[in-house]
């Protein structure tokens, strides 16, 4: 199973930052346990947000060239208000710095003009066949699959 936590992105500008948007439903299925009479988005969910958006950003400034990005660290994580259904969390992250395999960027989710987390995210970024020569095949879908992703999320105006 996996979570898409990103409905859209609204602005990107490769290698320097991004902007992304979810729009939580009352649909979505976790919240029917978190919580039954105060649903709200869940943390680690906020967290994997601010990830999604963050690694849309490096394959985009990447050409697609990797086919895994990992969350290496998550630093300074910070949760200031919760996000309901009805609400749109909206998501920006910007690289800080970068070197051959991670890349450090800071991020934010706010609801209208509230933050609701932020964090300092240090994402590892490699291809498979690197750790294991026969998955070649593999790198290449991959990063097939990512790009048809972004593409799907991202219709520039």
């Amino acid at each position: 199973m996996r979570f898409t936590l990103i409905d859209r992105i609204s602005d990107v500008q490769p290698g320097v930052s991004i902007t992304a948007i979810k729009a939580l439903s009352l649909a979505e299925e976790y919240l029917q346990d978190h919580f039954p009479r105060f649903p709200v988005m869940p943390g680690v969910l906020m967290m994997e947000a601010l990830f999604q958006a963050s690694a849309l950003l490096v394959y985009k400034s990447e050409d697609f060239c990797h086919s895994t990005i990992l969350l290496k660290e998550a630093r300074n994580v910070k949760y200031a208000d919760f996000v309901q259904p009805g609400q749109t969390l909206v998501v920006q992250a910007k690289i800080v710095k970068q070197d051959d395999s991670l890349t450090t960027l800071k991020a934010t989710g706010t609801v209208g003009d509230k933050t609701a987390v932020t964090g300092k995210l240090v994402l590892e970024r490699f291809n498979a066949v690197d750790r294991f020569p026969n998955r070649e095949a593999w790198d290449a879908r991959a990063r097939k699959k990512m790009q048809k992703h972004f593409d799907l999320l991202h219709k520039p105006a």
